[in-house]
């Protein structure tokens, strides 16, 4: 049976402090226990007080996390609508929404967010953890300190590191390029294979793998991003009827364009590009599917050639004329003899 006790606010004061807690106060009225009522103040009041904590910490972790992934899935399918909106209305039936866009959408948004809500998780624990340590008393003057001096160091050490950390989340962002593009980067080309957000790796046509710190990456140049082009610049000889070589050029690329998916649209033959040293160049363009422009170009080089020398269409190659003198020419040339 425990005792009430007639406690005085002095002695309430001195063990239950100035704002003394329900649990001090009724363990030291019903016992006049000093030690009783601290150790029940401290296992009833900081536990739960740490337990909340941990609890709001864990509902808002997952709140963030959440917040972050829509965020990033509504923004990635809004910016490719608004990119490709102006080509699908030139090109309709070239690009509708097909499982591949949604696809590499959805990789770059999981990705993003897989970072991001890395992040978000470490900076709601680790201010939970302050305030769990706080309620234990612990000193956080010297420990936030400390902190700030090491991320200082960390900072200035890593300088290089965060920039193509940057670097690397903008490019996702901004789906500057995918794995699966032909892109240049700063002169270096190739497909790329594997993006990250430190690197980007390239595998060039000899078989090369370039890893590029996305950091030091000043300009992209991408080749096969929605839609490519294949630029022919074809040489006729001087003498060739313009009119019947823009004719033969056309109806070859009409021809491939009819037969093979990979055109997207009616070619345009551009006309008279350049009159060279040997002959007059002529030029096509054709737009084709993503990566595929230089296998249409070389089909379209042999359909070419093999129409040229049907209609007796000459393609030039260079000339030069070459006098041949003897040496009594020489001779009479100097006045000699």
């Amino acid at each position: 049976m425990l005792v009430l006790a007639d406690v005085s606010p002095e002695r309430l004061s001195s063990v239950c402090g100035d704002d003394p807690g329900r649990i001090c106060r009724t363990l030291l009225d019903a016992t006049d226990n000093r030690t009783l009522a601290e150790l029940g103040d401290w296992l009833v009041g900081p536990p739960l007080r740490i337990l909340l904590i941990l609890l709001v910490a864990v509902v808002a972790n997952r709140i963030a996390r959440r917040a972050v992934k829509r965020t990033l899935r509504g923004m990635a399918s809004g910016v490719m609508r608004e990119r490709l909106g102006a080509v699908r209305k030139r090109t309709p039936n070239a690009f509708l929404e097909t499982q591949e866009t949604n696809l590499r959408g959805e990789q770059r948004s999981n990705a993003l967010s897989g970072v991001l809500r890395s992040i978000v998780s470490f900076v709601i624990f680790a201010i939970a953890g302050f305030m769990v340590l706080d309620e234990l008393g612990v000193n956080l003057a010297p420990l936030l300190a400390g902190a700030g001096v090491v991320g200082l160091a960390i900072g200035f050490g890593s300088q290089a590191l965060v920039k193509d950390f940057l670097s690397g989340m903008f490019i996702l962002i901004e789906d500057q390029f995918g794995v699966g593009d032909i892109v240049d980067l700063d002169g270096t080309s190739g497909t790329v294979e594997a993006i990250s957000l430190r690197t980007t790796q390239l595998r060039s046509v000899d078989g090369t793998v370039w890893h590029v710190p996305n950091g030091e990456i000043r300009r992209v140049g991408n080749m096969s991003k929605h839609w490519s082009r294949a630029l022919l610049d074809i040489e006729v000889a001087y003498g060739t009827d313009i009119e019947q070589a823009r004719a033969v050029i056309k109806r070859v690329a009409d021809r491939l364009w009819r037969s093979s998916g990979d055109v997207l649209e009616e070619p345009e033959v551009q006309g008279v590009e350049a009159l060279g040293a040997s002959g007059v160049t002529i030029r096509l363009l054709v737009k084709t599917t993503p990566s595929q422009q230089w296998e249409v170009s070389r089909r379209l080089r042999e359909q070419i050639k093999g129409a040229f020398d049907d209609a007796g269409i000459e393609i030039p190659f260079p000339q030069q004329t070459v006098w041949h003198r003897t040496a009594d020419e020489v001779g009479a040339g100097n006045g000699d003899g």
